[in-house]
């Protein structure tokens, strides 16, 4: 025990330098200080805090000054607080601080192990900066302490909107705040997060994206912000934002994207305001006497068709807006010619050709008259443009609406009269018909007990369950499922029904955009043809009747029926296809459509030369490919021999020839083969099954393989 006493005691124990006060004035910079680069850098800062707060935070460092015998001169050197001192300076400079100041000062101690150098490196690198949430938690107990943001940010040197931004971070989860401690999340993925005050939803997209390799700021704001709508929103443009607010909507803004973004958290409110701001103005063009007034946020492609546009009158300009318009003219001509040869022109300038560039185009726009006559058979469309503007689209006749043409002489229906007008009230006056999204725009009188139509969502919502018990009901009537799906490709192959009923089927029979003159008097085409016709003869017209005879049908008609309404679906055209889609089949989309095509074929014991009777003719194939082709196919079809024996005659002659030896040997080029199940089945895989016959000329293979044939 003594000796563990007597071996503590001998361990030697640190000793701190003294503080001490020493004028500001018997203070120099020393040459150690290692900040030589910036060193004004954040001086004004630092300046700014010490005289605020007329006081420092950390005193200098200082050491002793030794003259040549090893004596203290009373001057002092500071190799760490450089910054301190050039701040201190500065206030001496500007009379806020007495050169002899007392400056508290940290006296390095004579023995002290560690260089100057040392001391200066020390004090620049062995620190941590302060983490943003607590600089977040320092901010918000000096707001607690009765600073206002302005105090805080002058005290700082900064803007209000940093602290704000700071201070955006209490709206953050408590959770994520840890998170975000543990180094879990960046800080720009913290402050996406701010964008929602809702804890819960925050915690829910946090727990979606924590796992995932994706994280970025933009994605956590797009989540909070999808049942939003953002500023940029045209509907927002349309009623303006402080509508919106005035109207008790919220805003949740991003504080911390440069834009200074922000969405609209009230969805129905911008769409009741918009609604509101566009049946005002329906209402003030009702006066005009429009018969019916459409107004959409957004019109449908194509909402003219089949409507006449009337052609109305562009009132022309009056006298004082021509002598304004020519005013203005003039002064433009002026400018442009005073600095046709100027580099760059004025601001003053330059903005006034603005102003008077922008009063011409706004005299471009005229007011258009129409014939009172026709104004009352004729509609408005309203909608908002891109920018938020409200577009008036005037001067549209529906056909209902056409106004009925009368010999001279003959008197007007007047039934046909009063189908032409819009809504007429009791006392015989017409009221324009306003509609708002395809709704009627009339308020319904709140005391009316009139039993009104069900809200279209409702009726979407149980109509669904409807559809449901439909589809489970019909799965357990096979017999009935057959009823409906021939009733639903019968109307649409013979009646052109399409679509009708609730049964989403389709059936497209395959388009044949290039074809041979003789595909029509092919056994194949003839063969349908007549199949249609029988069937087109038993077939019943009426819809309600065509279910009836359906269903009353013996399983082998309704069968054979099938077979020939489902046989219009087959598609084996072999086309160039196409790597993005589009209207043409993708490479992989063709190669499956030829692996079917050969399956079917398979299937259904099915050939081209013994079942569709194909024959190699001049017109359908020999006369259409090179010479080359046409040899290949008949050393080939007929062997080497009768190749050889037409490799010197002309290609017409060739291909005549060739359609004789190759006559009624079987062979077939090579879209019509039918290739092996297991090599169908390993290229569709792959899918390098491609488009063989887009043009004459692709068969490069087998070309390669013939020889040359003198050209002609």
């Amino acid at each position: 025990m003594a000796k563990a006493a007597k071996k503590k005691s001998a361990v030697a124990m640190i000793v701190f330098s003294q503080s001490r006060d020493i004028p500001f004035n018997r203070i120099f910079l020393s040459e150690s200080n290692v900040r030589e680069v910036n060193v004004e850098e954040g001086l004004d800062e630092l300046t700014h805090d010490i005289d605020r707060r007329e006081d420092i935070v950390q005193g200098l460092n200082v050491r002793a000054i030794i003259d040549s015998d090893g004596s203290e001169t009373g001057d002092f050197e500071t190799p760490a607080g450089g910054r301190r001192y050039r701040a201190i300076a500065r206030l001496v400079q500007a009379g806020r601080f007495p050169a002899d100041g007392l400056v508290p000062c940290l006296v390095k101690k004579a023995n002290a192990k560690t260089s100057a150098v040392d001391d200066s490196l020390a004090e620049n690198i062995v620190r941590l900066a302060l983490h943003p949430l607590d600089q977040f938690k320092a901010f918000k107990r000096m707001l607690d302490g009765g600073l206002s943001k302005e105090e805080i940010a002058e005290a700082y040197r900064t803007t209000p909107r940093y602290i704000t931004q700071r201070l955006r971070l209490a709206m953050v989860a408590p959770s994520l705040l840890d998170a975000y401690a543990r180094q879990e999340m960046t800080l720009a993925m913290l402050e996406a997060f701010t964008v929602s005050p809702d804890h819960a939803r925050q915690e829910q997209v946090w727990e979606r994206i924590c796992g995932s390799w994706q994280k970025e700021p933009w994605q956590i704001r797009r989540m909070l912000t999808e049942t939003t709508v953002p500023t940029a929103d045209k509907r927002v443009r349309f009623i303006d934002i402080d509508a919106y607010k005035a109207a008790g909507g919220t805003v949740l803004r991003d504080l911390f994207s440069d834009d200074n973004s922000g969405w609209l958290e009230d969805v129905p409110l911008l769409d009741r305001l918009v609604d509101e701001k566009m049946q005002a103005t329906a209402t003030e063009l009702a006066k005009q006497g429009w018969k019916w007034i459409s107004a959409s946020v957004e019109l449908p492609y194509g909402y003219a068709n089949g409507l006449r546009k009337l052609t109305g009158i562009t009132e022309a300009l009056n006298e004082e807006e021509s002598v304004t318009h020519e005013a203005l003219r003039s002064e433009q001509e002026e400018l442009e010619a005073e600095y046709s040869e100027a580099d760059e022109l004025p601001d003053a300038v330059d903005q006034r050709l603005s102003e008077i560039e922008a009063t011409l185009t706004a005299f471009k726009v005229r007011p258009v008259r129409f014939d009172p006559a026709v104004i009352s058979r004729a509609g408005v469309f309203l909608s908002i443009s891109r920018e938020g503007g409200l577009v008036v689209d005037r001067g549209y006749i529906r056909p209902d609406d056409e106004a009925l043409i009368v010999a001279d002489g003959e008197d007007r229906d007047d039934g046909a009269e009063d189908h032409a007008l819009g809504e007429v009230d009791r006392d015989g006056v017409q009221h324009t018909v306003i509609s708002i999204g395809g709704q009627p725009a009339h308020k319904e009188d709140e005391d009316d007990e009139a039993i009104k139509p069900l809200p279209e969502g409702l009726v979407v919502e149980l109509t669904a369950h409807r559809t449901l018990a439909l589809q489970n009901a019909l799965a357990g009537n096979p017999h009935v499922a057959m009823t409906a799906l021939l009733h639903r490709m019968v109307m649409e192959r013979y009646h052109f029904a399409a679509p009708i009923g609730c049964m989403e089927i389709s059936v497209r029979q395959a388009s044949f955009s290039a074809q041979g003159k003789d595909l029509t008097e092919t056994p194949s085409a003839k063969a349908i043809s007549e199949r249609y016709d029988t069937w087109k003869a038993a077939l019943p017209s009426d819809e309600d009747a065509l279910w009836n005879w359906i269903a009353a049908c013996d399983d082998q008609s309704r069968m054979a029926l099938l077979a020939h309404c489902v046989s219009y679906c087959v598609n084996a055209i072999q086309e160039r296809p196409n790597p993005y889609g589009g209207s043409s089949p993708t490479p992989h989309s063709l190669s499956s459509r030829l692996a079917g095509a050969d399956r079917l074929a398979r299937a259904t014991g099915f050939d081209m030369v013994n079942d569709a009777g194909w024959r190699p003719t001049v017109d359908n194939f020999l006369g259409r490919v090179t010479k080359a082709r046409i040899v290949a196919a008949v050393r080939e079809g007929a062997g080497e021999r009768a190749a050889s024996l037409i490799q010197h005659l002309r290609k017409g002659d060739m291909a005549k020839e060739a359609e004789r030896l190759l006559g009624d040997g079987g062979w077939l080029p090579e879209p019509l083969q039918l290739l092996p199940a297991t090599n169908v089945e390993e290229m569709a895989a792959d899918g390098d099954i491609t488009a063989m016959g887009a043009d004459s000329d692709s068969h490069q293979t087998r070309d390669e393989e013939v020889p040359p044939i003198a050209a002609e």
